[in-house]
């Protein structure tokens, strides 16, 4: 029997498989993402013809095909016409079902052709990559003649990883469960600080936050493994970052809000919003007891949701609730409705900059004559932004 050019230890192969799907892993967070989808960074020929060759050997996928059902998730983040969100098609199927909605996604020209623009449309595209049964096989064929039988197996591990980790994790797991930095109009969620399994997709919250940002790490304890990748490949001149997220910058001597603050508020809208959340959910739960003992039912869950989210954003049920809630708590009607008219601070795109400016100044008074605490010391450090 034919055993393979190479012999290896049984922790051979187990390196090589690691060795192979992290490439593929390199390959869908540098090149898809970040580099075709994003546009955060520019590529030198070389490594982005190698993504293209490596991802249709390891995974068949289109690169026009994976760039426009990505952006499509983010125009139409967690509604029906998000291709993979869990909470509208729920966590089970995302995850153990994501290959066949990206799948699917695929075959709709629609989506192809308003999202797809911008990905490479040469020869090579036309005439090799869409064949993608025979990038496929075609691995198969080089594991075999590399170890033999067991060359199979680990083409098997390497068919199944990225829609595994890419289709089920990130697009399941990363908006259904983890930790937040930043509170953008979706469920968004850091599903680990470490970003190294995945490249660094792992931190799918701060991508959401700043989605043209070519790292997608954002605190002082969070690693993007992707990001220390492309500084390699640019200190090599074969990338040129062409965005990433700007630092937040507080000037605690300012006193009132001035062009500077309204563009940093803006840039900085979905910090501003978990700033918000963070500093008055104490605020919120407090007042929780207080209707409880009045005989009045309050989820503690709901009221944390309608932090996150716009009044026009919820279920029409919920958003009668929440109007009954608020009718019988002036604290929480301050706090929730002045929420909802700060986030409409950098919706109103027909404004000009000095009504904006006058929207964001008044709205900092009446925080600050509201007569609750955390709401006051929230607009003191608003106004801080710069």
């Amino acid at each position: 029997m034919f055993t393979g050019f190479f012999d290896l230890p049984w922790w051979g192969y187990i390196v090589y498989t690691l060795a192979v799907t992290h490439i593929t892993i390199a390959a869908v967070t540098i090149f898809l993402h970040r580099h075709q989808a994003h546009r955060a960074l520019e590529l030198h020929p070389l490594p982005s013809h190698f993504f293209r060759f490596w991802l249709w050997l390891t995974t068949g996928m289109l690169t026009r095909t994976w760039a426009a059902i990505h952006r499509k998730h983010h125009a139409k983040c967690e509604s029906a016409e998000d291709p993979h969100s869990p909470q509208i098609l729920g966590i089970k199927k995302v995850l153990l079902e994501g290959a066949e909605l990206y799948r699917k996604e695929g075959q709709n020209k629609e989506t192809l052709e308003r999202y797809g623009h911008g990905t490479p449309d040469d020869w090579l595209e036309h005439h090799i990559y869409n064949h993608d049964r025979i990038g496929i096989w075609s691995m198969m064929a080089i594991n075999v003649l590399l170890f033999g039988p067991i060359g199979v197996s680990i083409w098997a591990v390497q068919m199944l990883w990225i829609p595994l980790t890419a289709a089920g994790i990130i697009n399941g797991i990363g908006h259904y469960w983890g930790y937040r930095n930043f509170q953008p109009d979706d469920a968004s969620a850091n599903v680990l600080p470490w970003g190294i399994l995945i490249g660094g997709e792992e931190l799918h919250n701060n991508h959401h936050a700043y989605p043209t940002s070519a790292r997608l790490s954002n605190r002082w304890y969070e690693f993007d493994l992707g990001w220390f990748y492309i500084r390699i490949l640019e200190i090599l001149g074969l990338a040129q970052v062409k965005k990433v997220a700007p630092p937040i910058k507080l000037d605690t001597a300012k006193t009132h809000c001035d062009f500077a603050t309204l563009q940093a508020v803006i840039t900085h809208r979905y910090d501003v919003l978990a700033k918000y959340t963070k500093t008055l959910r104490r605020t919120c739960a407090g007042e929780m007891q207080e209707l409880k003992a009045r005989a009045i039912n309050v989820d503690l869950a709901a009221l944390k949701r309608w932090l996150r989210f716009d009044a026009s954003a919820l279920p029409v049920k919920e958003r009668a609730v929440r109007e009954e809630v608020l009718n019988h708590s002036k604290v929480l009607n301050t706090i929730y409705t002045m929420r909802d008219e700060l986030a409409a601070v950098w919706q109103r795109s027909n404004a000009s900059k000095e009504q904006l400016l006058q929207q964001l100044e008044d709205w900092c008074l009446r925080a600050e004559a509201s007569g609750i605490v955390a709401l006051q010391e929230f607009s003191r450090r608003l106004r801080c932004y710069a």
